[in-house]
């Protein structure tokens, strides 16, 4: 038996283009790929913080340092510009694998830049829900 089990996240990433006329995807500065430890064409899901929207896609490796996060095709139609989202990937482990899983978080600022790293429990005690960002984080 495999178990589906949450790998690692980019959370608060913030939307900086969306193009509705390309065949679909959602396009990552590959740094940000690269520090969540998600790989070009990988499957994602993606959840809209600001709409509440869940889709899945896969990952397209962005121009590296430029930060950006954008959504192709369909996707498109279910976020704007600015709008922050989730983006999270999933594996596939055998249920002693995931006993000792640890997945990766990887927390964004407002530009998109890696602010921190951590467990789900430590980022939760420390959001603020109007910004999603604390400033002392």
């Amino acid at each position: 038996m495999k178990l589906t089990m949450f790998k690692s996240k980019l959370h608060q990433m913030k939307v900086t283009e969306a193009n509705l006329h390309y065949e679909g995807s959602i396009t990552i500065d590959q740094d940000l790929l690269d520090e969540a430890g998600i790989l070009p064409y990988e499957k994602v899901q993606v959840l809209n913080i600001t709409n509440g929207s869940r889709l899945e896609t896969y990952t397209i490796s962005g121009e590296r340092g430029s930060r950006v996060c954008c959504l192709n095709g369909a996707a498109a139609r279910l976020t704007q510009v600015g709008d922050r989202i989730i983006v999270i990937s999933y594996a596939e482990m055998t249920p002693e694998e995931a006993k000792n899983h640890k997945p990766k978080v990887v927390v964004v600022d407002e530009n998109n830049d890696p602010k921190t790293i951590v467990g789900e429990t430590e980022y939760a005690a420390k959001y603020d829900i109007k910004s999603g960002l604390r400033d002392n984080y």
